[in-house]
């Protein structure tokens, strides 16, 4: 029998991954799961990702992805109000996505393998603000990015982009 190409199935594979950790979270991610979800065989997931671990990487480095076109075409003009409004959007527009990439970005308080994805999307917001800002003040934004998001998905509470733009103004130093 012939081999059958599928130059997407990794591909697919992680984008089931990432559906089922958004329906049932974490714990409910297994290669079986992400099987019937990619409708591929069983022993396509463990072919490509051996371990659990190396599947969440790879989610994580793909929800990573996503969150770095938040922070691209800022503009020249005031960066607070940019980030606070492109913030604003990635909050807001698709609630369920935000979510879930964070639950990836958190996994890694819990799964040492994912820490150093986790850091890279540290690196990345830190990269995409270096032209603008130097890198202390990039890392400030960046914590005050996470703060803002974990505050506003885990306490349902409705995204403030005043309050995020002041926040912001504040530590890019500008009143």
């Amino acid at each position: 029998m012939a081999r059958r190409h599928d130059p997407d199935r990794r591909r697919r594979i992680i984008d089931a991954a990432i559906r089922v950790v958004g329906a049932k979270g974490i714990a409910g991610l297994s290669h079986r799961s992400v099987a019937a979800e990619a409708d591929v065989p069983l022993g396509s997931t463990t072919y490509h990702f051996a371990t659990l671990d190396e599947l969440l990487v790879a989610a994580l480095r793909q929800a990573n992805e996503g969150f770095a076109t938040v922070l691209t075409g800022l503009g020249d003009g005031d960066l607070a109000t940019a980030l606070a409004r492109r913030l604003g959007e990635f909050l807001t527009a698709d609630r369920a996505r935000a979510e879930l990439e964070y639950e990836l970005y958190l996994a890694a308080l819990r799964k040492p393998a994912l820490r150093p994805v986790a850091a890279e999307w540290c690196e990345a917001v830190a990269a995409a603000l270096g032209e603008r800002v130097d890198a202390a003040t990039a890392r400030a934004v960046a914590a005050v990015v996470d703060g803002i998001s974990l505050h506003v998905l885990l306490t349902e509470a409705a995204y403030d982009e005043p309050y995020a733009r002041e926040l912001l103004a504040r530590v890019l130093g500008r009143p």
